[in-house]
């Protein structure tokens, strides 16, 4: 019989990261530089948890 695992998905991160970034970088005048720092945030997140999901393999 076959198990199957599910596999833990960071995509909401990538999706977060920038909106996140972006209404931070409105408050401090700069919504551009928010959201790219949001958004490389987020990548680092989202690689961190498909590292985690990859070694429980």
């Amino acid at each position: 019989m076959n198990e199957r695992r599910f596999s833990a998905s960071g995509g909401i991160f990538l999706f977060l990261g920038p909106v996140v970034g972006a209404l931070i970088g409105i408050n401090r005048g700069e919504p551009i530089l928010g959201m790219l720092l949001g958004f490389g945030v987020g990548a680092a997140l989202a690689l961190v948890i498909w590292l985690i999901d990859r070694r429980k393999r």
